[in-house]
């Protein structure tokens, strides 16, 4: 299924569309289609309100998703959540312990997906990423 959207866009946007849709003999909606699905944060089984705050950081400043890289996982979040993990390995964790690891897995993924997130968009705005050995670590 399918549907037709009409949007306005400029002359010279239009040129450089049409430009890159023949060099890579595909139509200019085909490459619409495509970079949009590659743009917009995937459909997934993640929470709407994670899926609306990823989808919204498009909007933020260049410093604001600088700030969104820092880690925000603490390092005793951290150590919490391989000592739990560690515990885990060892044997079953009691319904408190398995609670709080859950919540800590899920802060950790959304914070990893919120600096991911703010990376890929800085990325599709020009600037130079880190590598990873370069990235700073939580405090």
């Amino acid at each position: 299924m399918s549907a037709k959207v009409a949007i306005q866009i400029s002359e010279t946007l239009f040129h450089h569309l049409q430009g890159i849709a023949q060099r890579s003999n595909r139509s200019v909606e085909e490459l619409l289609t495509a970079t949009l699905t590659i743009f917009l944060p995937p459909i997934s089984a993640w929470p709407e309100t994670l899926t609306h705050e990823l989808a919204e950081m498009i909007w933020l400043s260049d410093q604001a998703l600088w700030t969104a890289t820092r880690p925000s996982f603490s390092n005793a979040e951290q150590h919490r959540l391989a000592e739990l993990n560690d515990l885990n390995d060892d044997r079953s964790l009691t319904a408190q312990e398995d609670t709080e690891r859950h919540d800590l897995l899920t802060q950790y993924d959304r914070a990893l997906l919120r600096r991911a997130q703010a990376f890929a968009i800085l990325a599709r705005r020009g600037h130079s990423i880190p590598n990873y050995s370069e990235l700073p670590y939580p405090e």
